[in-house]
């Protein structure tokens, strides 16, 4: 399956995207912040970047806009609650696969999570 890191700040959230991803037979990573995801990133090669929009110290915009840069190979989807930051994102399609809007389902979720490795 894929290695898959997880940037998210909602440490509920956080902690069900990686046991729904486990579940499935990925690897996974999960940090609380866009700075600990760039750490993460410098040290390992991923195939996946799940990333909360709106984060403390630095946000998903900035972190694929970063991953995207250092790793162009690596799929990157996007997640958010706000309606404002999702346009936001979308300003960014070269880059990244796909917004997915909070409140989700694990169903809802994996299925991005399937698509976003499959392109």
């Amino acid at each position: 399956m894929a290695k898959i890191l997880v940037a998210e700040d909602e440490q509920s959230v956080r902690e069900l995207l990686t046991i729904a991803l486990r579940r499935k037979g990925h690897d996974v990573l999960a940090v609380a912040d866009g700075s600990e995801a760039l750490g993460a990133l410098s040290a390992s090669r991923y195939d996946l970047l799940l990333t909360d929009i709106v984060m403390p110290v630095v946000d998903g915009i900035a972190l694929s806009l970063r991953a995207a840069r250092d790793d162009p190979g690596m799929r990157i989807l996007m997640m958010t609650g706000y309606a404002a930051e999702r346009q936001r994102a979308h300003n960014l399609e070269e880059l990244i696969h796909d917004v997915v809007l909070k409140p989700f389902t694990i169903d809802e979720i994996g299925k991005a999570i399937d698509a976003a490795l499959a392109a």
